[in-house]
């Protein structure tokens, strides 16, 4: 899918979003993966297709949140989240591909369950990489394809029938992505039959 039609997608969704996607994560184990990752964000952070805000709460309060997203009615749903929480949370809408930050302003660029719907997802990573500081991190955690034979052709099966239905490429591969951007893998582990994948990483110097 191109951007506008990702975008169309999620403005639909937006307002039942969180109870969809909350019995996946709790499920997968991914709920319990972002609360561990995301404790390790710093300083200034870019939180990018942030959707209706599901990172937020694991944020530390010394954060600084700048949260990026292509649907208006996802960053609707983040802005009350943020209110919620107490959280001073600066929303843009923006496309991932084309950030207008300039280079180097984030000590953190987090990136959560996102890669699977960027049309073009190397350079969406070349770009988080870009925004990040020089000794600053990136977070990534994401799913793909699973690396059990079995499971990893049912996903190959289904890929392109869910991704012209959802906008998600389910058999797209994150850390091939990650390194095919450039950047510098630092830690890397998978859980929920290998198919999410926590990617610690900086930019390449």
């Amino acid at each position: 899918m191109k951007s506008e039609e990702i975008r169309q997608k999620y403005e639909e969704t937006a307002p039942s979003y969180d109870w969809k996607i909350a019995v996946l994560e709790k499920i997968s184990g991914a709920d319990r993966l972002r609360r561990d990752l995301l404790k390790k964000a710093t300083g200034d952070v870019l939180d990018v297709a942030c959707g209706t805000g599901r990172n937020f709460p694991w944020y530390s309060r010394d954060c600084r949140i700048t949260g990026v997203d292509l649907s208006p009615a996802m960053l609707d749903q983040a802005r009350i989240k943020a209110v919620d929480l107490g959280l001073d949370a600066h929303l843009l809408g923006m496309d991932v591909e084309h950030l207008t930050f300039p280079s180097h302003s984030f000590d953190t660029v987090v990136s959560s369950l996102a890669v699977c719907t960027y049309p073009h997802p190397v350079e969406a990573i070349k770009e988080m990489a870009r925004v990040c500081k020089s000794d600053g991190r990136l977070l990534l955690l994401e799913h793909g394809r699973s690396d059990r034979p079995m499971l990893g052709h049912l996903q190959d099966f289904f890929a392109e029938r869910f991704a012209k239905h959802s906008g998600c490429h389910m058999n797209r591969e994150p850390l091939e992505l990650a390194q095919a951007a450039g950047i510098e893998i630092t830690s890397h582990r998978r859980s929920c039959s290998g198919i999410l994948h926590v990617i610690e990483a900086k930019p390449s110097k």
